[in-house]
């Protein structure tokens, strides 16, 4: 990279290797161009106003490329099914959008190989994020004004290995859910249900059909056989409440085991959210709620659920993972997803 001073007029197409001030006096005084601008016809009237007859500009040499360029390169390379960018690049910075709403995913080794290359980068949101359309999900950019194309390609040959995009944004595949509340005490008319007021309007924020929700008590074929019902109805996953703990009156995840679940894991680490229950029968699911949903804004659920919601299949080592991260800070005003609670995986 080298620079030269030559006239404005015969500078277009040339970038700014530092920035241009204006001054209008008792109005502005700023830069009016800024570095790595590069100069177009319509700026040389303007670059004469401030008194530039001569300027500096950059020759890149054969194997170097502009700020703006490689940002665009980053973002073609990076982007997957329901990530977009804005095509308007400036200062070597590109931003990333969602173009649907749905679960962010993002291939963290990748991001982190990227940036151990040290003039390229890209900061995301975190994994598994449910986001909205329009929404802005992460940042990359040149961090020189000029960058050697060898390290653009070697970006460019990282995000290669991930055939379906560094950044994704998964759709929701699940439609509707089902819900079933469990309990003697609920089921005749000890005390009022707490669990509906919480989980309907939950799984209503995804734009799913609830089913339900059904009332059963303490018995595991009734349990059993309502969760069957919702299925039957029309449920790709279904929300059994209470009864997850080891009482013996507490029969819930027995009724879960007696479907015959092809895939079960009870317990997590992580609070609130220790007795939760994941089961999955071919393409259905079954979430077994512990009590902490009655009394926590934000629990397991909403780590696991905008998962499930695009169909993917949670393991134990899945639920593993969780620990780092999974302990809630009870905030005294909850700004979930804004905090760190199940955001280390």
């Amino acid at each position: 990279m080298r620079s030269k001073l030559i006239p404005v007029e015969e500078a277009i197409g040339h970038v700014l290797p530092h920035d241009v001030t204006m001054i209008v006096p008792g109005q502005f005084k700023g830069a009016r161009f800024k570095k790595g601008h590069i100069i177009r016809e319509e700026d040389i009237p303007i670059l004469k106003a401030c008194g530039k007859d001569h300027i500096y500009i950059l020759e890149l040499e054969p194997d170097e490329l502009h700020e703006d360029e490689v940002a665009l390169r980053l973002a073609r390379a990076c982007c997957g099914e329901g990530v977009t960018f804005s095509p308007e690049v400036r200062e070597g910075k590109v931003i990333f959008k969602a173009e649907r709403d749905g679960l962010f995913k993002v291939e963290t080794e990748a991001v982190f190989r990227i940036n151990l290359l040290g003039e390229i980068s890209l900061s995301t949101k975190h994994n598994n994020l449910w986001v909205k359309k329009g929404d802005q999900l992460a940042g990359g950019r040149a961090i020189p004004l000029v960058v050697k194309e060898s390290l653009v390609k070697e970006v460019e040959r990282i995000c290669s290995e991930y055939s379906q995009g560094v950044l994704r944004v998964l759709p929701r595949k699940v439609n509707s859910a089902g819900l079933v509340i469990t309990g003697n005490e609920v089921f005749y008319g000890r005390i009022e249900d707490a669990f509906a007021p919480r989980l309907m309007p939950k799984l209503q924020s995804f734009g799913l059909n609830v089913l339900g929700p059904l009332f059963a008590p303490d018995d595991r074929e009734f349990i059993r056989s309502s969760i069957d019902d919702l299925f039957n109805r029309g449920a790709e996953v279904v929300l059994v409440t209470g009864g997850m703990s080891v009482d013996p009156d507490d029969v819930t995840r027995l009724a879960i085991q007696d479907l015959n679940p092809d895939h079960y894991v009870y317990g997590t680490p992580v609070l609130p959210g220790n007795m939760f229950l994941y089961a999955s029968l071919g393409d259905r699911v079954v979430l077994g709620i512990p009590a902490c949903a009655m009394f926590f804004k934000i629990t397991i659920l909403d780590l696991i659920l905008p998962r499930v919601l695009v169909g993917e299949r949670i393991t134990r080592e899945d639920i593993a993972r969780l620990g780092h991260g999974g302990f809630c800070y009870n905030c005294s005003e909850c700004r979930y997803p804004i905090c760190p609670f199940g955001k280390a995986c």
